[in-house]
């Protein structure tokens, strides 16, 4: 056996020894425990996950092993959460990639060290018990988004970037770039049918791979709910991946209201009996006693309505994962009817401009190249007069509901109106979300999937 095996296999042991010892300290995390294999990986000096496989360096987890064993232990669970954070798979929405990472790890490390697990507790220092002091004040509950947004009001100096960098950092994120730079690549215009018919399946591979960690983060909920006498050990853990879960679930199920139950052309196996059908055509050859019903009830979204706050508040790439989010919403829950209507209407204190669409994935070519129109204060009363005089004109028809993008600050109806309205925030803050009317919903794009 080769010198670079026995270094692979010991790493190997190395990490399993680790993840029993978690899994016995940590019951509830077994589900997430048992879903990343192992990989010896020589182009990183650290280890690093690609939600996948822990990719890891030997000689690294040897000296961990050796010198810091529940670091060891610290560095398995930080991958872990980022992976039921799911900051591996967000982490490309942001702009700059260096400040994310931070925030991720500050996240990370924050839930880490409020849990009372022998197996992963370790003395904080000073730097780090100031700044979790301070950001329990500022933001209430930590997550990565939420940091994102604090740190790019009120940047760090160069130096405090790098001390916190230095303070927080446990594992190596450029296996997230490289699933990211996968995705792009598997995302551009193919040459043949078979290359499409790879990228495709390679799309839908992601897609599951996201998707089974939401449903691992949803089972570590539930078996954390479970043992309530554990309570307290878990730190902050439970509280933030509620709320994290909470923020992205509220968005898509929201969507689901505006749906209206219409017939389309699709066929329905259910309407008729095959024993009928198959009987008419051995008895008068071919013709079948019943044919198939070729319209289907489907409930659905026909009508939708969004409206973007153009004022000076907003910015283009804000503007542009709202419309991008909610278009993958869409799209991947098949929520539309082939023939409806997405009405987007751009207003600061005026109508600046209307947009129509018939496909969720036209909405999403248009959210690439999106920029503000207008800037000046908000006034959200021109859409709604707007959104009523098409309504009653039959160019809206079936409207259920309207979405409306903004900071909250601006001049609200003060009444109701016959379709049903969320504001949709992008600061969560309760002074944004105070000024929105009882009437209409409030929603958050800070932590939507």
């Amino acid at each position: 056996m080769s010198a670079k095996q026995d270094l692979e296999d010991l790493g190997k042991r190395i990490l399993d020894a680790s993840r029993t010892e978690l899994l016995l300290s940590m019951r509830f995390m077994g589900s997430a425990l048992d879903s990343l294999s192992y990989v010896c990986d020589l182009t990183t000096r650290t280890v690093g996950t690609d939600a996948v496989s822990i990719r890891f360096n030997p000689t690294f987890l040897t000296e961990l092993m050796l010198n810091r064993p529940v670091r060891l232990n610290r560095v398995y669970i930080h991958m872990l959460l980022h992976c039921i954070f799911r900051h591996v798979f967000t982490a490309a929405d942001y702009e700059d990639a260096d400040l994310f990472d931070l925030c991720a790890d500050i996240t990370v490390e924050s839930v880490l060290d409020s849990m009372n697990y022998k197996a992963v507790q370790t003395t904080w220092s000073d730097f780090r018990e100031s700044w979790y002091e301070r950001l329990e004040k500022d933001l209430n509950v930590i997550t990565a988004e939420r940091l994102y947004r604090y740190f790019t009001a009120s940047p760090p100096d160069y130096d405090t970037f790098l001390k916190l960098h230095r303070e927080f950092s446990a594992d190596d994120h450029s296996f997230w770039k490289r699933l990211q730079d996968k995705e792009t690549e598997n995302s551009r215009g193919k040459e043949s049918d078979s290359e499409d018919s790879a990228a495709g399946q390679q799309e839908q591979s992601e897609q599951a791979l996201k998707e089974s960690w939401r449903k691992k983060a949803d089972r570590v909920k539930v078996e954390m709910e479970a043992a309530v006498k554990d309570a307290q050990e878990y730190g902050s853990f439970l509280r933030t991946l509620s709320f994290v879960q909470k923020r992205r679930k509220s968005f898509a199920h929201f969507l689901k209201r505006f749906a209206v139950l219409h017939e389309e052309t699709r066929i329905d196996p259910d309407s008729f009996d095959y024993a009928y059908y198959q009987y008419g055509l051995e008895l008068y050859g071919n013709i079948p006693l019943i044919e198939e019903n070729e319209y289907r009830e489907s409930k659905k979204i026909r009508t939708l309505v969004i409206a973007i706050d153009t004022s000076g508040s907003c910015q283009d790439t804000l503007v542009q994962r709202f419309l991008n989010e909610t278009a993958d919403i869409l799209l991947r829950q098949e929520s539309f009817f082939r023939h409806a209507e997405i009405l987007l209407i751009e207003c600061d204190n005026r109508i600046q401009e209307e947009t129509f669409f018939h496909d969720p994935a036209e909405m999403k070519n248009y959210a690439g190249g999106f920029h503000i129109r207008g800037g000046f204060g908000t006034d959200f009363r021109p859409v709604f007069r707007r959104v009523e005089e098409l309504v009653a004109n039959g160019v809206l028809s079936g409207l259920k509901g309207m979405m409306y993008f903004t900071d909250g600050a601006g001049i609200y109806p003060e009444q109701p109106y016959p379709w049903e309205t969320a504001f949709v925030l992008y600061r969560d803050d309760n002074a944004a979300s105070g000024r929105v009317p009882g009437w209409a919903y409030t929603l958050y794009l800070d932590a939507d999937d």
